[in-house]
């Protein structure tokens, strides 16, 4: 499965005839109008994958990946958060920090305690399904061919 967007439909003479009005000129104005369309399609796709390795790179910490489902439940406030994740304070409030600038969580304030909660459904959800996919490749549940990543190396 590809990422990349659907490439931009290419402009036809008939098309170029009918805007310009003059058939002489109807190559040039469909070349240029191609290459605009075909820069504009992969300046699109640029930005898809520099957008999804972004999320990645966000994500690519376990604590990360930690907080956003110890979140997707309800919210939580850091000591429940430090509760179920084993790790310091000034750490956990690094990441939610991180988290909490990128969008990924939201967070209130009730008194004195900050309630944190999942703020992108899309990035809860990706979370999961890469985490449910890894998990099941653990278990060996899955067919050599539908894994995400390679099986571990024997042990010599």
């Amino acid at each position: 499965m590809s990422l990349r967007p659907a490439p931009l439909p290419r402009a036809d003479a008939n098309n170029v005839n009918n805007v310009a009005g003059n058939t002489a000129t109807a190559t040039a104005p469909a070349t240029v109008t191609t290459t605009t369309a075909s820069a504009s399609a992969e300046t699109e796709s640029d930005q898809v994958f520099a957008s999804a390795a972004e999320l990645f790179k966000l994500m690519a910490t376990p604590i990360r990946l930690k907080i956003i489902s110890a979140l997707c439940g309800h919210e939580k406030n850091v000591s429940q958060l430090l509760h179920e994740i084993d790790t310091t304070q000034p750490n956990m409030s690094q990441h939610l920090a991180a988290l909490y600038r990128a969008g990924v969580v939201a967070k209130r304030r009730d008194a004195t305690q900050i309630y944190y909660r999942i703020g992108s459904d899309r990035a809860a959800s990706l979370c999961r399904a890469v985490c449910m996919q890894i998990a099941l490749e653990l278990d060996g549940d899955l067919p050599r061919d539908q894994r995400l990543t390679a099986p571990p190396l024997a042990r010599r």
